[in-house]
């Protein structure tokens, strides 16, 4: 009982530390090493997406302060989920649930894309116009709680361990930080991480304008689920240095306010007010593309 109170400081600590590692080091690194030109400068998305991570985060304190983590040991201490019925090795069951949460994922994400009111909150994250470390942060708060609610419910069912919810969660935020990063890999060292896990350029695909690209490459952690259920694509159609980022629509430099983008979800899919010439020339002036049809307006 003393753990499980001890548990929450001791689990802040780790996360914000390997958080802090992760993003300062992969930040630093795609300055070393950049896979393409941005056009658009940090200071001109860094302070919204930055700040989406802050009201995700008291969003969460506040309305679900249990998390997947508390949500575990509630499920270990009650003898409830399916893992808790047998008593298996604790490699077993580890390997069982970091597999399991990961696959959970995939389909999360999938739903996002597919439903059209969730695809209404997710389509924030695609937004983006640039893509780097702080853009794997860069959700709307109420995608975070139901992402939560939802890991929190197959942690129940499933009954996975306390510490593999809190492994997976530490290497998932790391994971996405480090595969939406402007990092440029070796080709060799690419190709052989994507046996297992998904890098900076097979992600940067499922952020490409083109449609069929969007709906692909939807692994977070680990690239079977995209192989096995065949959403898997290799190579953009432009090749990653002539792909454009983000969405046909939302790329006047006003959708990266922080207003903007938590109203976002709740706009029409046509949301500009200006007139397209005005529009058109705002977005030259920051060096962005004029906008087009949003790429998916029945949604």
């Amino acid at each position: 009982m003393q753990a499980l109170f001890a548990l929450p400081l001791s689990e802040s600590f780790l996360r914000v530390g390997i958080f802090a590692l992760c993003f300062t080091g992969f930040a630093l690194a795609e300055l070393r090493w950049p896979r393409r030109r941005q056009h658009v400068g940090r200071w001109q998305r860094w302070p919204s997406n930055l700040g989406l991570v802050v009201l995700s985060t008291v969003c969460l304190r506040v309305l679900l302060p249990l998390g997947a983590v508390g949500a575990a040991a509630f499920a270990a201490a009650n003898g409830v989920g399916l893992l808790n019925r047998f008593s298996l090795p604790f490699l077993a069951d580890a390997l069982i649930g970091f597999i399991a949460l990961d696959l959970a994922i995939y389909f999360q994400h999938r739903a996002f894309h597919r439903v059209p009111w969730l695809w209404r909150l997710h389509r924030m994250h695609h937004a983006d116009l640039e893509l780097d470390v702080s853009s794997g942060l860069r959700f709307h708060p109420l995608e975070i709680l139901l992402s939560m609610g939802y890991k929190m419910g197959v942690v129940v069912a499933l009954g996975i361990a306390p510490g593999v919810v809190l492994a997976f969660e530490v290497l998932l935020n790391a994971l996405a930080i480090f595969n939406h990063a402007n990092l440029a890999l070796p080709a060799r060292v690419d190709a052989r991480c994507r046996a297992v896990l998904v890098t900076p350029d097979m992600h940067r695909i499922h952020h490409s304008t083109v449609p069929d690209e969007t709906d692909s490459n939807f692994g977070f952690n680990l690239t079977w689920w995209d192989r096995l259920f065949r959403t898997y694509r290799e190579k953009p159609i432009a090749g990653q240095l002539g792909m454009t980022i983000g969405l046909q629509t939302f790329r006047s430099p006003r959708w990266l306010r922080l207003d903007r983008l938590l109203l976002l979800p709740f706009v029409d899919d046509r949301p500009h007010t200006e007139s397209p010439a005005h529009e058109a020339t705002e977005s030259t002036e920051q060096g962005l593309q004029p906008p087009q049809q949003e790429r998916r307006q029945a949604r």
